[in-house]
Formats: structure tokens, sequence, C-alpha cells
């Protein structure tokens, strides 16, 4: 099982982007319930205090990346920097979109109460928002939803993994009907 444990250990050093098991066993030529016990076993051995580093799921796929605990040290000098951050105004309409997708450009604006335009066009640059679809309502508005660089940025797996919000944050995210 070492042999196997490393060759999924390269891989995913390798790799550039999260990498899902089907992926994983098409590189490896391993079967599929080896690849998932071998990803059992790294996420065991990167779990202890003496690693730097640990197997996490983001968007569907695995990656190895430095435990969330070291990452303030390590961000200045390996994260983007300033070319990474988003503005105070940025961060509330992407944490609208994200919470409260799928959602129209005039509900953002109904929720933020300023246009939306240039922080809807920032974010799509960067590919954390995207369009979803077309509401079914005359004049079929476009509808904006979160990406999979979302995902990858702020390191879920799945939406459904952002933080809950207590009940005044939930209220703040709702439409006045």
């Amino acid at each position: 099982m070492e042999k196997e444990s490393a060759l999924i250990e390269a891989i995913l050093f390798l790799e550039t982007e999260p990498v899902d098991e089907n992926t994983l066993v098409r590189i490896s030529g391993l079967s599929a319930d080896l690849v998932t016990n071998v990803l059992e076993i790294l996420s065991n051995r990167y779990s202890g205090d003496d690693h730097g580093i640990e197997l996490v799921q983001i968007s569907g796929g695995w990656v190895i990346n430095p435990k969330r605990e070291l990452w303030e040290s390590l961000k200045d000098r390996y994260g983007k920097k300033n070319d990474g951050r988003l503005s105070r105004a940025a961060m509330e309409t992407l944490s609208i979109i994200a919470y409260s997708q799928p959602i129209t450009r005039s509900e953002i604006e109904a929720i933020r109460g300023v246009s939306a335009d240039n922080m809807i066009r920032l974010l799509s640059e960067r590919n954390l928002v995207r369009e979803v679809g077309k509401k079914d309502v005359p004049g079929k508005p476009v509808q904006f939803g979160t990406t999979k660089e979302f995902l990858k940025v702020f390191r879920l797996n799945s939406i459904a993994e952002l933080p809950k919000l207590d009940e005044t944050e939930s209220d703040r995210f709702e439409l006045s009907r």
C-alpha cells in the first residue's frame, strides 16, 4: 500500500487543480476502492501535528494544501497578495450571491441598496461568479451564482459548506416582499 500511497500523493502534488477520484483512478491505473483507501490513509497521515499540509476536498476534487492554521503565517509570501484581495463592497456582493443564489442583479441591488454592476463585473472577471440562468419573470433577467473557482478560493467542497448565518444575518439576505 506504500507504493500506491506514494503514487496518489505524487499525482496530487503535481496537479494544479483539485482532482476527483475517477480521475485519480484513470491517471494511477489503480482500482476505485484502492484510491478511496489511499485517500483515507493520506488524510490520516497528514492530520498529525508533524505535517504542515493536509488533504482536503474542494469543489468535488482532492488537493494537498497548507493546513488552515498555518496559512496566516504563509499567505503574505505565498498568497495572491493585493491582486487577490476583494474590497468590502465586492465581498458583500459575493456574500449576497453565495447565500442567495440564483439571484438577479436587481435583487442584489435591492439587498445592497446600491448599483451592483461594477461588483458583478469584477467578480465575473475573477471567475468567482457567473450567469447561471434566467429568471422566469417578464424581461427574463440574468441570474448569478458562484463558480468552482469560488469554492476553490474559499476552500469549500460545496456551497452547502458555507458558514450558517444567524437570524440577523439571514434577514439581511432576504428581499423585502
